[in-house]
């Protein structure tokens, strides 16, 4: 009776190993079918969160004053905070450093607090029009 057992124990086993490599591998082409118009929004959504200008967003400005001073604030916050890209701007007579390109103001109240820690005097904004 033992012997039978013992066989039946390797027999089982054996049919477990067997089965996991062999009986649970899947192998297929996936066809995605996706209409032509969601690929044109995605690049629309693309570029419209690439305009800098653009009046609906938030944006964060941490410097205003002569060019060299825009142009060290604007290098220190680059190494300082990665997620966000510095953009130097020249409004008469001063040369600004805005960041970021926050689409609510509750987004840009949390990076604000994190910059105040470094630029204490940045503040929120929106964009004037450009007409």
């Amino acid at each position: 009776m033992d012997l039978f057992n013992l066989k039946t124990t390797y027999i089982i086993t054996f049919s477990v190993f067997f089965l996991s490599f062999y009986g649970f591998t899947q192998e297929g082409n996936v066809t995605i079918n996706q209409d032509e118009k969601i690929t044109k929004l995605l690049d629309i959504k693309k570029e419209m969160n690439r305009d800098e200008t653009d009046s609906r967003r938030y944006k964060i400005q941490i410097y205003s004053g002569n060019r060299s001073g825009a142009a060290s604030a604007q290098e220190e916050f680059a190494n300082t905070f990665t997620q966000w890209r510095p953009v130097m701007h020249y409004e008469t007579p001063n040369f600004k450093v805005w960041a970021g390109n926050f689409s609510t103001r509750l987004e840009a109240d949390r990076a604000l607090q994190k910059i105040k820690r470094t630029f204490s005097s940045a503040f929120i904004f929106k964009p004037k029009k450009k007409k």
